[in-house]
């Protein structure tokens, strides 16, 4: 019931988006002083009071046609006829209504109470002013000439019920005016705090966007880096390589030892081409991934058989110890390609005569592989970039270059998996690189 008499005041009044507070206050008003005069007029009249229910009769009427004018006709109601009127009807009603001894000097504060709330800020000093000064004439006149003044009322009863029925209309323009100026402003506060918050939100919005930007202009720096110079270097010395081969007759050692750095070269270049190319692939294709429960050793077998003949070729030992009935969940490819980075890198950083291992262990619910070597180590100042793009790639035992990719690649194709990786170096005695990824259901 209160939920369909809500439904049609609202109706009655104009919701917020087709009509302002102001005209949201006056059609409030309109409509309870309207419902005030239908018990007035009849009250005033068999009272005695003819001048002030006439007063009832004039002032309800016009509120009719101004509200029918705002709500309906969509036309801005009249400020200013609002508080002529309201003057004018009250001057009357003072004077027909025993002056300063009746109800009138109640109602009047009350009504430019409602004028205010009506009526355009500029104007609220101009009627603050009109109201005094007719207020202030209304009591001198009255005081200066007592016989203008009718006392419809006995005293004592008569002046009871007279302030009794004249109390309803100021308290209810008080209370709706209030309402809604405090409705209006925590709805306003509200807005005010909400705008505020999305635009928090849209700054660091704003924020994590420039970040994202600055970090593929990075990318993109690095990229056309390796581009221009880590790639072109490389190939650079096989072009001069191969022109000193065929235009110079070389025999014995000495093309041996050319070839064989043309070799190194070529390796070199192919596992640089190899890492960009992969990395450029996951940035373009995105977050692609296929899971597998696969057994560990088949999965990685070719690839540590491939590091153990590298190793070989550098004088390294490199041993692997992996339990032939470990499972994993991963992506194979994912997986062989990050090994093979790290097991290059072992190769890369390890002198001659170093050794390398690569064990697997199982380590709760997942699957441990780590790669250790007694080589150079990383330098402390290096160890925090050591997966990021920016880093600095270092020179082999035997400067080899890279292109600070292959670590950037394990990291994201590790974690692509729902793993993790991690390292322990110590400059100048070696490193233990070891990812951790989801164990195969019913490992042990």
């Amino acid at each position: 019931m209160l939920k369909k008499l809500n439904g049609v005041w609202f109706k009655l009044i104009g919701n917020s988006s087709g009509f302002s507070l102001e005209s949201r206050i006056f059609h409030s008003i309109t409509i309870c002083l309207v419902l005030l005069a239908v018990f007035y007029i009849p009250y005033n009249f068999f009272a005695g009071l003819y001048i002030a229910s006439l007063s009832c009769i004039l002032l309800s009427s016009f509120f009719i046609y101004e509200y029918y004018n705002s709500r309906f006709n969509n036309k801005p109601h009249s400020s200013i006829l609002f508080g002529v009127a309201g003057i004018a009807i009250f001057s009357v009603n003072y004077f027909a209504n025993s002056g300063i001894h009746g109800s009138t000097d109640i109602i009047w504060p009350a009504y430019l109470l409602l004028v205010f709330a009506i009526s355009p800020y500029r104007q609220h000093l101009a009627w603050l002013i009109l109201y005094m000064l007719c207020f202030l004439i209304l009591h001198i006149v009255a005081y200066y000439n007592p016989q203008l003044v009718k006392y419809p009322f006995v005293a004592g009863k008569g002046e009871l019920i007279d302030r009794i029925t004249a109390f309803p209309l100021p308290v209810i323009v008080i209370y709706i005016v209030i309402k809604y100026i405090r409705k209006n402003y925590d709805k306003e506060r509200v807005a005010v705090e909400e705008k505020a918050t999305a635009i928090e939100e849209q700054n660091r919005h704003i924020l994590f966007q420039n970040e994202q930007l600055e970090k593929i202009d990075a990318e993109k720096n690095k990229l056309m880096s390796i581009i221009s110079h880590d790639m072109r270097t490389p190939l650079i010395n096989i072009q001069s390589y191969l022109q000193l081969l065929s235009e110079n007759e070389i025999e014995g050692s000495e093309r041996a030892g050319i070839e064989q750095e043309l070799l190194l070269a070529t390796n070199g270049t192919m596992d640089m081409l190899t890492n960009l190319l992969q990395w450029a692939k996951s940035q373009m294709e995105g977050p692609t991934i296929n899971l597998v429960l696969a057994n560990l050793l088949n999965v990685i077998k070719s690839t540590l058989e491939m590091g153990k003949t590298q190793a070989d070729k550098k004088g390294i030992a490199l041993s692997y110890k992996i339990n032939p009935e470990l499972t994993v969940i991963a992506d194979i490819n994912m997986l062989q390609l990050v090994l093979r980075n790290l097991i290059s890198n072992a190769i890369k950083f390890t002198p001659n005569g170093g050794i390398i291992n690569v064990d697997a262990q199982l380590v709760q619910h997942e699957c441990k592989i780590t790669v250790s070597d007694n080589g150079k180590g990383i330098d402390l100042s290096k160890q925090e970039k050591i997966f990021s793009i920016n880093t600095e790639p270092g020179f082999g035992t035997n400067n080899e270059k890279g292109v600070g990719l292959g670590l950037l690649l394990c990291k994201e194709f590790t974690e692509r998996q729902g793993g993790r990786i991690g390292f322990e170096s110590v400059f100048g005695q070696g490193s233990s690189f070891f990812i951790f990824i989801p164990a195969g259901e019913g490992a042990n």
